[in-house]
């Protein structure tokens, strides 16, 4: 049975998490995702994250980049450089979680690339987003969970500032990132033209906050942590303890 993306080629130059789980979605629906790893780094920096399993190979991962190719390429050297171009003429989009100003200095903007390929959708997944002063900036999901509020709303009113166990700023905004690119497609299918996509941990955080923000930009109502796990505006909404453990009723 065919996936919905199959057919579709994105050439991956990307690490870690937030970058790699964009793109896993993909791959997952059938896109066919090169992921470029420079030579100079013995590839991806994830794969030394312990635990490791068969031979070494790292569990982390793994779980970021299944169903993949991988090719080891030096975007930095002009041979390197000019494979990539080969590769750009015959694919349908360039996804990075580079630093925001890293991009457009490595060549591989819309704007760099569009001779070799007028439809080709570039998207990028920055901290701060690749424009401004903070553009230069890194980032990683623990600082925007702290930076961007999350860490203030998440446990007891008597708690230090908590993130939540999950690295849920990453994961939404590699989501962010797949959802720009399959927009991008979308529309350079239908046009001939492609685009730049521009996607940043802090711009997801933000737009997460969601009814919080609206809530403080018109009421002045400033969230606060709940004992219990309560709702801000919602009864019952919390977790009970019982006699053989916790509920959660809401």
């Amino acid at each position: 049975m065919s996936r919905p993306l199959e057919g579709i080629r994105i050439l991956a130059v990307s690490q870690f998490g937030a970058g790699p789980y964009g793109s896993l979605m993909l791959a997952d629906q059938g896109a066919e995702i090169i992921k470029i790893e420079d030579p100079g780094t013995a590839g991806d920096v994830s794969r030394g994250v312990p635990p490791t399993d068969i031979q070494g190979d790292s569990l982390y991962f793994q779980c970021f980049n299944r169903n993949k190719r991988s090719l080891s390429l030096n975007l930095g050297s002009p041979d390197g450089m000019a494979i990539f171009h080969k590769l750009v003429k015959v694919s349908h989009g360039v996804y990075n979680n580079l630093r925001g100003d890293v991009p457009a200095k490595l060549g591989i903007t819309y704007d760099a690339l569009k001779q070799h390929n007028p439809a080709i959708v570039c998207c990028s997944l920055s901290a701060y987003g690749r424009t401004g002063k903070e553009a230069r900036l890194p980032g990683y999901d623990p600082l925007m969970q702290a930076s961007e509020g999350y860490m203030s709303l998440t446990g007891g009113p008597d708690d230090a500032p908590i993130k939540c166990g999950v690295s849920v700023i990453d994961f939404a905004a590699g989501l962010a990132a797949a959802y720009g690119m399959m927009a991008g497609i979308f529309s350079a299918t239908r046009t001939g033209v492609g685009c730049d996509v521009d996607v940043s941990l802090r711009d997801t955080a933000l737009s997460m906050l969601n009814y919080y923000a609206v809530w403080y930009l018109n009421t002045g109502m400033v969230p606060e942590r709940m004992a219990d796990s309560s709702h801000s505006v919602l009864t019952p909404a919390q977790t009970f303890r019982s006699k053989d453990g916790h509920v959660v009723i809401f």
